[in-house]
């Protein structure tokens, strides 16, 4: 079984790498379109729309596409990815000294022995920072890192240095609940054991 993150995020790739599991990486080309009435349901349903076009784009043998998509969400008002420099110190400037939830969706595509299956969930983790003044919110800003972010920063960069609390999982912030996502791959038999270690589960190697 051949196993596919359909994302081109480098933040998502290195924490899958991290974790040891074998993959290839094949970016969805789908237009994202937000539906959904909760934050949950939103952001699942991005990942599912990802999972599911590279899912529909490759061959009919035995293969898991692994789909992800973050959102950064302050008083139910989602806060995507900013359009420019002032955006995102408006972001920035209202997420200070206060907390915010970062939801990120997983859905998982596969096909097992000619079977078709899908499941799909979301991780919460509420986030608070800091008081950051003025100066170090033009520093961060003119550094370019906030402009490809949800919510306008990244917990592995600079900014990492004004959060002050995180509730929940880390690397669901950075962009994936990895924990949570081998939870459930184990729960839908999509890992198997290495042979004479019952209790360790690794991803099947490609031969």
């Amino acid at each position: 079984m051949k196993y596919i993150l359909a994302s081109a995020s480098p933040r998502r790739k290195e924490l899958l790498s991290r974790a040891g599991f074998p993959f290839e990486v094949i970016p969805s080309e789908v237009e994202e379109i937000l539906t959904g009435n909760s934050p949950e349901e939103i952001v699942t349903h991005l990942a599912a729309q990802k999972a599911k076009d590279v899912f529909d784009r490759l061959p009919s043998e035995d293969l898991l596409v692994i789909g992800a998509d973050t959102i950064v969400v302050y008083r139910d008002e989602i806060l995507g990815k900013p359009a420019g420099s002032s955006e995102a110190f408006d972001m920035l400037s209202m997420l200070s000294d206060r907390t915010h939830q970062v939801y990120t969706g997983v859905a998982l595509f596969w096909r097992r022995e000619g079977a078709l299956s899908h499941k799909s969930f979301a991780e919460c983790t509420d986030v608070t920072f800091y008081p950051v003044s003025k100066e170090d919110l033009n520093d961060y800003v003119a550094s370019g890192d906030p402009l490809d972010k949800a919510g306008a920063y990244g917990i592995q960069g600079t900014f990492a240095k004004h959060v002050k609390e995180i509730r929940g999982d880390y690397n669901n912030v950075v962009g994936l609940p990895l924990g949570r996502l081998y939870q459930e791959l184990i729960q839908e038999g999509l890992v198997s054991s290495f042979p004479g270690k019952e209790s360790t589960y690794a991803f099947q190697q490609e031969k």
